[in-house]
Parts: C-alpha cells; structure tokens; sequence
C-alpha cells in the first residue's frame, strides 16, 4: 500500500466533513482569531536552530542514501528525534488550534534542489499522509509561473503571477515551502474562516445560512477531457461544535461560465462579496512575505489563504518558488 493517497483518495477524505445543523449563534473555537489575538511578534512562528538544521541534514543524508523515490520513503526512513516532539506540537496547533504554523531557517540556499524535495516531502511525512494535488497524480507540487494565462479557464491560478483569492485546497492540510522569492509581490495573505463567519453572522444574519448550502465549484478540468466541469459544495458544515469551511472564491465566480449552472442571486453575490470584503479587513487579514526557507503550514479546514500578484523581471528559472504539499491528517 503506497505512503500517499491518491486525488480521489484524498478528496473524499476531506470532504467528509460532518454536518449537523446551522449553528444558532457565533462559533467557540480555537481556530476564531483576530490579528490583534496573535500578540505582539510572531508567536506563530518557528525558527529552526542549529541543533535542529544539523538532524535536518542528517535525515536527509540518511533518505538519500536509500536511493528509492520519495514516494516510496516512509517517516522511518528520515529520522528526526529531537524535532518529532516539535513536529507533533505543529500538528496539535494546525488540527485543533488556531489553524497554522509557520516554520522558518530551512538553509534551501544551499541545498541542491534534490535536498530540498527529500526534506520538505519527509517532514510531510512526519506532519500526516501526503495525497496527490491533481487528477495527474502530482505529489509535491510546483507554485511558480509557467507561462499560463490566467484568463485561461483550463488554467491554474498557481501557475501564473496572478493574485489569488481567498480559497482553500482540497486537503485537511497545504504546507507551502520557499525556495525563491519574487523580485515584489507575492504576499501571502490568511485568516480564520471562523473569524470571518462570525464578523459575517454579526453583519447579516440573513445570508450566513446560505453557506450550508452548496455552491457550483468550477473543476476547470486541466485535460479537458471530462464532460464534469463543476460540483456542488457546501462552503460550510457544523457538527460537535466545529465549523469546517471549503470557501474558493475564484472558482465558486468562475462556474458561473457554464450554462447549466443558474445564476447569483443577489443575496448570494453580496454573501460573497461580504465574505471576501470580512476576510480582507484588516482586523483578519494576516500578511507575511514567504522568504527562502520559509514553510507555511495551514489546515484548509479553518483558515482561508490568498496571494497577491508579483512581479520578476522575466519567467526564468530563477523566479518565484514554491514547493507545495498537500497532507491528510489521522
């Protein structure tokens, strides 16, 4: 049995999300946070020392040596001792707390390329079970820009220099590594969908319990083969007190393309136009700059995630990049 799950695999285990009844009233949960909760600094964040770079490099040295595929390697096969403890803290804050992490010091710019693949796909494995982030089977995806034109509707945001806006993937978990940064742009931009539905429960209680009802999510089939080119999603589900959310903007918009899909209403565009101008606010929106090295960890449950367009003088191989992994949690 492969160490991964496979698109579908992985899919359906994070659209499993339970669902009981419409809250009655705003959401308890650890995952609710305001930027001012996060405190002076960036108590958010880990910075790896020495001692932890050093085991690093040697559990790298240590899956390279066994000269097998990555997807093949299993948590074994790059030991951590000091850092598992650590690791298991990253799980507890993503899967039950507020939702993210993010981890800073990996040395990319001095690994090969192949060293910086090996870490960031096993310590994935030590963070839960990888799944593949497409119908292709990719596992360990590439953010960078391909050239794609974002007007393209068989294209991926991703893979332009396009802003994004706010969305979440189809996994409990993404963890996002820096190899290169852009010459300006690229900020990443969070916040806790618990927050925002809350702030949205507040404004209009009128629309929020349209959320528990599903939208037409856009596939925008990459092969263009399928005759499927949209679901139905419910952006919320609430069950033993959790709000569980799948919000994507760009997709949920752009399934309006298809004929057989019926139109906004106008209660339901202002919803998402409300949702977006709530996650945008100041008081929720987060911002960091990803830098080389940088691993943001975030649950695709509670928190939503946009990116900013960016600017590099020409697509080089030397532009933005991100490595992308997409984990499901046991």
């Amino acid at each position: 049995m492969p160490g991964y799950l496979s698109y579908a695999e992985q899919s359906a285990h994070y659209f499993a999300r339970e669902h009981t009844r419409i809250p009655e009233g705003p959401v308890s949960d650890p995952a609710h946070w305001e930027v001012s909760d996060l405190g002076p600094g960036e108590a958010w964040r880990f910075r790896l020392s020495q001692a932890d770079v050093e085991e690093i490099e040697a559990a790298i040295a240590v899956a390279r040596e066994k000269e097998i595929p990555l997807e093949h390697l299993r948590p074994e096969d790059f030991p951590l001792p000091l850092l598992s403890r650590r690791i298991g803290d990253w799980r507890e804050t993503i899967g039950k707390g507020r939702g993210f992490q993010v981890v800073s010091g990996a040395p990319v710019d001095r690994w090969t390329r192949e060293e910086s693949e090996t870490f960031f796909w096993c310590l994935g494995l030590h963070m839960g079970k990888p799944g593949a982030q497409n119908p292709q089977g990719d596992l360990l995806g590439e953010v960078r820009d391909t050239g794609g034109d974002e007007t393209d509707p068989f294209v991926r945001l991703y893979q332009t220099r396009s802003s994004i806006a706010y969305h979440c993937d189809a996994a409990d978990v993404v963890g996002l590594l820096c190899l290169r940064g852009a010459q300006g742009g690229g900020v990443s931009r969070i916040a806790s969908s618990v927050a925002v539905y809350n702030s949205l429960l507040s404004q209009r209680p009128d629309l929020a319990p349209r959320l528990f009802e599903p939208f037409s999510l856009d596939i925008r089939n990459e092969d263009r083969s399928r005759s499927l080119h949209h679901l139905p999603i419910s952006p919320c589900r609430f069950a033993e007190g959790r709000l569980r959310t799948f919000y994507h903007s760009d997709y949920f918009r752009s399934a309006q393309r298809h004929p057989d899909v019926v139109p906004f209403t106008e209660d339901e565009s202002a919803l998402l136009d409300l949702y977006e101008e709530i996650a945008n606010d100041r008081e929720h929106r987060l911002e960091m700059m990803l830098e080389p090295g940088d691993i943001q960890w975030l649950s695709n449950h509670v928190i939503i995630h946009a990116r900013s367009s960016y600017q590099d003088p020409i697509r080089t191989e030397s532009g933005r990049e991100l490595l992308r992994l997409w984990l499901s949690l046991e």
